[in-house]
C-alpha cells in the first residue's frame, strides 16, 4: 500500500513539474489562429481577412526582432494589455484577460523566471517561431 502511496507522489510531482514547463510554439499557433489572424494573417505579416481598411493596419509580427533579439517583455505586455504606450495600433483588443490559465516560468530577458499565464506564454513562443528579421 505504502508503494502505492509513494508511486502516486511521485506520479503527481511528475505533472506537476511537467505541466509548469515553457510551451512550444506549436501551442502557441493554435492560440494564434484563433484571436490573432484575423487581423495579422494566418503568417502574421499583418494581412488577415479584417485588416483591409484598418488604420494603422495590423502590425507584421514576423519582424518583432530588427536587432536579431525577441524582445519577450515588450511583446507580452503588449498582447496582454499592460503597455501599448506610443504604438501604433493601439485600437488593438487586450488579450490578457483572454489568456489566463495556469502560470509557467518565462524569463523575459532580464534572467529571471516570470510566472505568466501559459496561453499567454504559449503565444509568445509561437510569435518568437516566426521571426524571419
Amino acid at each position: 500500500m505504502k508503494y502505492l502511496i509513494g508511486f502516486g507522489l511521485i506520479a503527481a510531482v511528475a505533472a506537476c513539474v511537467q505541466s509548469a514547463s515553457m510551451p512550444d510554439a506549436s501551442e502557441g499557433a493554435a492560440i494564434f489562429a484563433e484571436n490573432c489572424a484575423q487581423c495579422h494573417g494566418t503568417g502574421g505579416k499583418g494581412d488577415g481577412p479584417w485588416a483591409k481598411g484598418m488604420t494603422p493596419p495590423p502590425a507584421d509580427l514576423t519582424q518583432l526582432s530588427p536587432g536579431g533579439e525577441f524582445p519577450r517583455a515588450h511583446v507580452l505586455s503588449v498582447i496582454d494589455g499592460y503597455d501599448r504606450t506610443g504604438l501604433p495600433g493601439q485600437e488593438m483588443p487586450e488579450f490578457g484577460l483572454l489568456l489566463k490559465g495556469e502560470t509557467v516560468p518565462v524569463d523575459v530577458g532580464d534572467g529571471v523566471l516570470t510566472p505568466t499565464p501559459r496561453p499567454l506564454a504559449a503565444l509568445m513562443a509561437y510569435l518568437q517561431s516566426i521571426q524571419q528579421g
